[in-house]
């Protein structure tokens, strides 16, 4: 279990963070229809090597905070302040829009072309960083993720074939379901409000009970 149980958290946070569409998803299926599925699994490959470093950064730097109780406690209620905006943000403030491929990722480009672009477009996005820091805070709060080497390395490289997972079902499935995607592109947004709000609830919860 202590080999088994981190690699699911990070597998499991990494693919439902993942799956809604985004412009990573929707780059990696374009270059699918555009340049074959090998030239979108190379791009996948760099997207997901960024996700493992962002991920180890986040972890690592959650461990060097969750020894002082005092800073992990400011980071929660941050952390619950935030979840709680983004609930307001996408249940009512936010216009439906659907995710587009970057129109210059797509055109015919090498396979390592592909896989920097991946790495690129990947790093642009600084929002699994803190993320990842409250997520792994939280769960070791709960009790079934520990900031040893061995949990870090293993949740990061969950993390890593989480998000790579959900871009390879991109890539396979997108042209399949792409007729089929309106429904949810115009909702997805309430989906989002609905996690954020449940993640907040739950943390708010949390730490009432543990200080009350």
């Amino acid at each position: 279990m202590q080999v088994i149980t981190p690699i699911l958290l990070g597998f499991a946070v990494a693919f439902l963070t993942t799956l809604l569409p985004g412009l990573l998803n929707m780059t990696a299926a374009k270059i699918s229809l555009k340049e074959g599925r090998k030239n979108a699994m190379v791009f996948a490959g760099g997207a997901a090597v960024i996700v493992f470093i962002q991920a180890f950064i986040a972890v690592t730097f959650a461990k060097l905070i969750n020894r002082r109780p005092d800073i992990v406690y400011l980071l929660e209620e941050v952390g619950v302040l935030i979840f709680f905006v983004l609930t307001v943000y996408f249940l009512f403030l936010s216009k439906k829009k659907k995710p587009k491929a970057a129109d210059d990722v797509v055109k015919i480009r090498s396979k390592t072309g592909n896989f920097f672009i991946g790495m690129a477009l990947s790093a642009l996005n600084f929002f699994p960083i803190p993320f990842y820091v409250f997520i792994s805070i939280s769960l070791s709060a709960a009790k079934i993720f520990f900031f040893t080497n061995l949990y870090i390395l293993l949740f990061v490289a969950g993390a890593m074939s989480g998000a790579f997972l959900v871009f390879y079902l991109y890539i396979i499935f997108f042209k399949k379901f792409e007729h089929k995607t309106d429904f949810f592109l115009r909702n997805v947004n309430y989906f989002i409000g609905a996690i954020t709000g449940i993640v907040a609830i739950v943390t708010l919860l949390r730490i009432w009970k543990s200080h009350y």
